[in-house]
């Protein structure tokens, strides 16, 4: 394959070059952008990885509503919604399935227990109480354990600022849709905590495309409480808790067998409440050079639907996470991480419970080179035990560039509702017993570089994954291992600084992925990307244009979803240090297009707001 021989030739480049060409004085102008989900806390130019990063600005600037938005920013990352506003928003990463994406919210799984593959329904997240989002790319098993095939989405949300203060704002727009939310917070030597509230209201759109006659509309409200609190018992020891709480009610459209998409107009509702929470402890030992984590953590989902007000299908989950991480700094050159986990699930009745065990090891034979190894043991009480392995390079010739390599695996365990359902229409009386965990590896390699004025960079990353075993539904055995997938690609970003107030920025994914059969996978699109123009000169004024391309992808093995091209304008005035008026106007060109066969997508619209900052 030739993205294996690429990478391993990058390999051997990052560990022989600094012999040749540099000596410890190198330094890179990214070292203070920390990538938690590395697990080492290393900083951008360390991990060898693909990672992407959205901050709170960025979804500020570009007036993201909801999570789903905002990951889709990311180059490889590719979304589909049922419907504007709560419809199900899936994330797939470089091409992988739905539920092959872990996802993290200060440090807990969020992933559904209760859902047929554990898939996270991005649509209900909302984005005012995030600090960062970052998406690693590629297998993270070793890191994470199961789920992580595909990659990781690790959510942050925000702390508190040193004294007291907060903020409060309040936004109106098309479809009758209102938006508003208040924080409070306070930070100093003794501890801290955020109390937030944001929450959301709309007529919303009809689901089943409005082009094909479905006149009703679709409502969505949604309100999200979090909490953020620690305790500084020590400049060394720390007690901290986060919790975040969704309660989202959201109209949908029917299955009818006649219409585009086999969706129409219909009298149905859902009720969704999820918690994610933690509590955790921090202490470092030995001149701080030793830092311990002890975490637990509990997720929780209850999802009810209605027909006509009648209850017609409900569904319960929720997972408990234990965690305890050691993390020594041997000296400059030489880190190591260890711990264990284990997590227990639950829904309808059963329960599955991994029991884990992992190492990292971070290496720094020079100042400009940071070699990772890790391998982790997960063993699953149904289904056996899983070994994952990774390692990664990256390499910083000069303060400018940044070349990166890495191979990992992953694995998913079979969820609790595949592992248990017995499909009694294929003549079964029993669940298949011969279910298998899905397995992938993959390798990546890039580079990334950095004009030394500041004003320019870019960067490239291609990729070769494998996965195997993949569950599938089908008339034989209900669901089983049936697929394999390989998907090959490369990811592009840059920005350039056009003047002292105006940057224009980019992003751009190819993606092929292909089953065992050569066939495209359904709904990843082989092209997609975005153009940012930002406009922040000195004054009270900001605004950005985004422009987001989506390519012609499979719908299904025999009908496809057309391309389309959005533009958004967001602008931003500051009436005076602690007064924003905001506003947005989405889908300015009133493009018609779907992101899933027969579901609608809003029309040219837009919304104004204030912000109050105290």
């Amino acid at each position: 394959m030739y993205f294996r021989t690429a990478l391993l030739g990058a390999v051997s480049l990052s560990v022989f070059s600094p012999a040749l060409a540099q000596d410890e004085d190198n330094t890179t102008t990214m070292n203070t952008v920390i990538v938690e989900g590395s697990r080492l806390n290393q900083t951008a130019t360390e991990v060898g990885s693909s990672v992407s990063i959205i901050t709170a600005d960025e979804i500020e600037e570009l007036g993201f509503d909801f999570a789903v938005d905002a990951v889709a920013s990311a180059p490889g990352v590719t979304i589909n919604q049922n419907g504007a506003y709560g419809g199900l928003a899936n994330v797939r990463i470089r091409g992988a399935q739905t539920g092959q994406t872990l996802v993290l919210i200060d440090g807990v799984p969020v992933n559904d227990p209760s859902s047929t593959s554990g898939a996270v329904n991005f649509s209900r997240i909302d984005t005012e109480n995030i600090e960062r989002i970052e998406v690693l790319k590629g297998p993270q098993s070793t890191l994470w354990g199961t789920d992580a095939i595909g990659g990781v989405v690790s959510i942050t949300t925000k702390s508190p600022d040193e004294g007291f203060g907060g903020s409060a704002f309040g936004e109106f727009g098309s479809y009758n849709t209102f938006r508003g939310g208040a924080s409070v917070g306070n930070a100093n030597d003794q501890g801290d905590f955020r109390l937030a509230i944001a929450g959301s209201s709309t007529d919303g759109i009809s689901k089943a495309d409005e082009n094909n006659g479905n006149s009703e509309d679709d409502g969505y409200e949604a309100l999200t409480l979090s909490g953020k609190a620690g305790v500084n018992f020590s400049k060394t020891t720390r007690l901290s808790t986060d919790i975040v709480w969704t309660d989202t009610e959201t109209d949908f459209d029917v299955f009818s067998g006649g219409a585009q998409g086999s969706v129409a107009d219909g009298d149905s509702t859902n009720e969704t409440e999820e918690v994610a929470a933690n509590i955790s402890l921090t202490t470092t030992l030995f001149d701080e050079r030793f830092e311990n984590l002890f975490l637990i953590g509990y997720s929780d989902i209850d999802r009810r639907n209605f027909s006509a007000g009648v209850p017609s299908f409900s569904a319960k989950g929720d997972r408990i996470l234990l965690r305890y991480q050691g993390t020594f700094t041997v000296d400059d050159r030489n880190k190591i991480a260890f711990g264990a986990e284990q997590e227990e699930t639950n829904s309808g009745g059963n329960n599955a419970t991994i029991d884990s065990l992992f190492a990292l090891y971070e290496f720094k034979p020079v100042e400009t080179l940071t070699l990772t190894g890790g391998v982790r043991r997960d063993e699953q009480d149904g289904f056996g035990s899983e070994t994952t392995g990774r390692v990664a390079a990256a390499y910083n010739p000069t303060e400018n560039l940044t070349l990166r390599a890495s191979w990992g695996q992953g694995f998913k365990a079979p969820s609790i509702f595949q592992s248990t359902y017995i499909c009694t229409f294929c003549g079964l009386t029993a669940p298949n017993a011969n279910l298998r965990p899905e397995t992938s590896e993959a390798f990546d390699i890039g580079l990334d570089w950095r004009s030394s004025d500041g004003r320019t960079e870019f960067g490239v990353t291609l990729f070769d994954q494998e996965s195997e075993d993949l569950i599938d539904f089908s008339f034989t055995a209900g669901y089983e291992n049936i697929d394999f997938v390989e998907s090959q690609g490369v990811e592009l970003y840059g920005a350039h600084q056009l003047t002292d107030t105006l940057t224009v920025s980019a992003n751009y994914a190819y993606i092929d992925a292909k089953d065992g059969d050569g066939n495209a996978r359904v709904r990843v699109p082989e092209h997609s990307g975005d153009v940012r123009l930002s406009y922040d000169p000195d004054g009270p004024f900001s605004g950005a244009v985004l422009v987001r391309y989506n390519g012609e992808e499979q719908n299904s093995a025999t009908v496809t979803v057309d391309s389309w091209t959005r533009v958004d304008v967001t602008g931003s005035y500051d009436l005076n240090e602690r007064i924003e008026l905001f506003g947005r106007i989405e889908n300015l060109f009133d493009e018609e297009y779907q992101q899933i066969l027969g579901y609608g997508t809003p029309d040219l619209s837009g919304s104004i707001g204030i912000r109050l900052r105290y």
